[in-house]
């Protein structure tokens, strides 16, 4: 049985107050990795992707939020969603797929 795989965006926030943030767009995810090890795959490829500001590749993210999920009313909110943060924030060591994740935009905070 092969793996489930996704397309992903993940917005890396740096900064509530300014809106600071940045889309990133992963095609191919596999859904069956836990979330510690697709934030250090994303850490990873932001420290290196070229088109990103230095702030954003040198960042500390820590955390991954759902943001919006495919099929789904979307959030007024310009950067961060504040509600659900106990169902939307993905804990680490959980599956992205039974996180809910599937045609997601994921947020990755510090």
């Amino acid at each position: 049985m092969s793996a489930e795989s996704s397309t992903i965006t993940v917005r890396l926030v740096r900064s509530f107050e300014h809106r600071n943030f940045r889309p990133v767009v992963y095609h191919g995810v596999n859904l069956d990795q836990t979330v510690k090890q697709f934030i250090n795959f994303v850490r990873k490829d932001v420290s290196s992707r070229t088109g990103l500001p230095p702030p954003f590749k040198n960042y500390k993210y820590d955390t991954m939020k759902i943001i919006h999920q495919a099929h789904k009313s979307k959030t007024g909110e310009l950067v961060v969603s504040l509600e659900d943060d106990d169902k939307l924030i993905l804990k680490e060591d959980s599956m992205l797929k039974a996180a809910g994740v599937e045609e997601e935009v994921l947020d990755l905070l510090g």
